[in-house]
């Protein structure tokens, strides 16, 4: 018969800690090996999906500002949560069915491995000399006009959205999945559905963020209420990004104190709040510039540097990056899952 769970008691919580490292584990794993595969039934491939409808539907009826904002952010997680609710249900009567439904949840939160998925081409493409190729390449990674980018300006470009990516991608959903099993140990409830959820809730206000959160017409005002959100999401794992950057260049026999140096003192030479401080540290590591002007389409914004000009930029920094960004996610996630791992035996 299904076995059905009762409340967790705090002295028992602990028994059932494994489960989050479990999760935890068994995502970063499929990640490492699969990456985020392009399929049809993709959950956030779904969720764009579900964002786009909803964007069109609200502005057809005359909610383009705030109000509509609101809406398509309440909308997107009502629906989001109400997937991770049937989930949460399976777990509930079919643990081991949940518990693979939860590592698939968290998995496809996850965007770790394609960084280097879609930068290293673009090192590929520039040390073959094909500029078009590595334009093509780059533009699908980053916002920026990327037509008249040479060879430093590419490999400049393909930097930064690793770096920023890092935190957007991977260190906040370890941060709110670690936040979400930890809260849940403190009060006596289930750690495993309550971790997955808050990763959950992180994934939809990214994805609104990176489809709405702009400060251009049409969602100066529509995608206010979405970015100040992943702005505060963000916030904390932006600045835990400097030392496990720094840490990462230490194992990577990078410049470590240059990199947390630079991280912060630059780290707020940007116009973003929280990508500065992933972006800033990795240029400390690598003893480059990174920021400066940009050319997005129909306007060039002049954005401060960050780092040194100690080398000069180049394709080897791509991969560089991507080498420090894959130690920085084992340096980030072993805590994690000591901390999860002492919490089970005591």
């Amino acid at each position: 018969p299904a076995r059905v769970r009762k409340p967790i008691r705090p002295g028992t919580a602990a028994i059932i800690m494994i489960e989050c490292i479990i999760i935890l584990a068994g995502a970063f794993i499929l990640d490492l090996m699969l990456g985020d595969p392009v399929y049809r039934l993709h959950p956030v491939r779904l969720l764009g999906h579900l964002i786009g409808w909803l964007e069109r539907f609200l502005f057809k009826v005359g909610l383009s500002g705030l109000t509509g904002g609101g809406l398509l952010f309440a909308g997107s997680i009502l629906v989001a949560g109400s997937i991770f609710l049937a989930v949460a249900m399976l777990w509930h009567v079919f643990p081991a069915a949940g518990l693979l439904g939860f590592i698939f949840l968290v998995y496809s939160t996850i965007g770790f491995r394609d960084m280097a998925n879609h930068a290293l081409p673009v090192e590929a493409a520039l040390v073959a000399g094909d500029m078009e190729k590595a334009r093509g390449l780059l533009q699908r990674i980053v916002g920026r006009d990327v037509t008249l980018l040479d060879n430093a300006g590419i490999s400049r470009a393909a930097v930064e959205t690793v770096a920023e990516n890092f935190v957007d991608g991977f260190l906040s959903i370890l941060f709110w999945f670690s936040v979400g099993g930890l809260a849940a140990y403190a009060v006596g409830l289930p750690p495993a559905p309550v971790a997955t959820g808050f990763a959950v809730i992180y994934r939809v206000t990214n994805t609104l963020d990176a489809m709405v959160g702009y400060r251009r017409p049409p969602y100066e005002r529509f995608g206010t209420i979405s970015a100040r959100i992943d702005d505060l999401l963000n916030f904390i794992p932006a600045r835990l990004s400097i030392p496990v950057i720094a840490i990462s260049a230490a194992i990577c026999r990078m410049n470590a104190v240059r990199s947390i140096k630079t991280g912060i003192r630059d780290r707020l030479n940007h116009v973003s709040p929280n990508a500065g401080h992933p972006e800033s540290s990795i240029a400390g590591a690598l003893g480059i510039r990174l920021g400066g002007p940009i050319s997005y389409p129909g306007k060039i914004v002049e954005k401060p540097w960050m780092g040194e000009d100690i080398n000069e930029i180049a394709p080897y920094h791509i991969h560089k990056t991507c080498l420090l960004i894959f130690c920085a996610g084992w340096v980030a996630l072993l805590p994690v899952i000591f901390v999860f791992t002492i919490l089970m035996v005591l």
